[in-house]
């Protein structure tokens, strides 16, 4: 079997003949330095602070192709415009997810498309390591198969956690099925990266028409929901040392969050079912969040709600949700320097196992 270090040496020496998902990231880089275009580095209170986006997409078209699909817009496909992009908004690193498509595929293709994907995403990140880290994908519908997934992703290519979404395919996170991968995540201590399944949760009928309401709408709540399940369901007391991080500020959880306490209080035989440890509220101070809630009073309240020190910086890369998150972050008042910097990108790095 291939050891971690041989397989990093290998990718890294082969990667300047490799083309990654179509393009050669060296060539990038090239291209870039040739082009003079400048890295914009961030600084809070006269040091360099190292810039972490733990919210980025990307694809692997070939994975994709085993399941017949295209990738949907081509701009999650790693090439050129990335690392510039990168440089432009003063990001130095971006934590690199694919949000799951294959959570119907039946065991043996989902096992081959994971494999194919994971080593994707790990050749790309050991050509670029200063730019780029990765989670790992798992195949959740199997969570004993995920559960190998994960361990090997971590353990044998050097991914940094695991990436999934806010339900399998209508099923909750907080089923007991799932305990197996969520024993792995607690056991291997790394950071899972928990992203809204649009068009998967169940409440898409009522979100149809204008707006793009099963976006704007539907992914927070899918979001939401998850959270809640994960907090009242007891998945969070069985495992306690989970590091999970929510896409976009947590959903609306974080902004209503003391109903849930009330309701405890208000119908409290709603809430005996599975007796809690801690008060509902206590919950969101053991988990992460990504800065996506676009106004400076939603992110100071997210920091006041759940703590500045589990707010991670997010872009949503390639989607244009954020193209500012560096400056949300440097312009939001009330904010430290300390606590700048550690949203910014200090906590991701340690979340993430990223050098200074």
């Amino acid at each position: 079997m291939t050891t971690r270090r041989e397989f990093i040496r290998n990718s890294a020496g082969a990667v300047a003949g490799m083309a990654f998902v179509g393009c050669d990231l060296l060539a990038a880089r090239d291209a870039q330095a040739q082009a003079g275009a400048r890295r914009r580095e961030v600084v809070v209170s006269g040091r360099r602070v190292k810039t972490v986006d733990v919210h980025a997409h990307c694809a692997v078209p070939e994975a994709m192709a085993l399941m017949g699909l295209k990738v949907e817009p081509q701009s999650l496909v790693m090439g050129q415009d990335r690392i510039r992009a990168m440089d432009e908004q003063g990001i130095d690193v971006e934590a690199l997810s694919i949000n799951p498509y294959w959570y119907k595929a039946e065991r043996d293709l989902a096992r081959a498309l994971i494999r194919m994907q994971n080593e994707k995403l790990a050749e790309l990140c050991a050509s670029r390591p200063e730019r780029f880290v990765a989670f790992a994908t798992v195949a959740l519908q199997y969570p004993d198969l995920a559960a190998e997934q994960l361990e090997e992703g971590v353990k044998k290519l050097g991914l940094r956690g695991g990436s999934i979404g806010a339900n399998v395919a209508g099923e909750e996170l907080s089923d007991p099925k799932f305990h197996p991968f969520w024993a792995k995540a607690e056991q291997l201590g790394c950071l899972i990266f928990m992203h809204p399944q649009g068009g998967n949760a169940g409440f898409e009928q009522r979100l149809r028409g204008n707006g793009g309401l099963g976006n704007v709408i539907g992914n927070p709540l899918d979001t939401t929901i998850a959270l809640s399940h994960l907090i009242f369901e007891g998945t969070l007391d069985r495992f306690p040392g989970l590091k999970v991080c929510a896409a976009h500020g947590g959903g609306y959880l974080p902004s209503y969050a003391a109903r849930s306490d009330a309701g405890c209080v208000t119908f409290p035989e709603r809430c005996a079912k599975v007796p809690l440890k801690k008060r509902p509220t206590d919950y969101l101070r053991q988990l992460y969040y990504d800065s996506i809630v676009f106004t400076p009073e939603g992110l100071r309240h997210l920091a006041a709600e759940v703590g500045s020190g589990q707010i991670v910086m997010g872009t949503d890369y390639p989607f244009p949700w954020m193209k500012t998150s560096v400056d949300h972050i440097l312009e939001t008042p009330g904010l430290s320097d300390a606590e700048r910097a550690a949203m910014l990108g200090e906590t991701a790095s340690r979340l993430l196992a990223i050098k200074p």
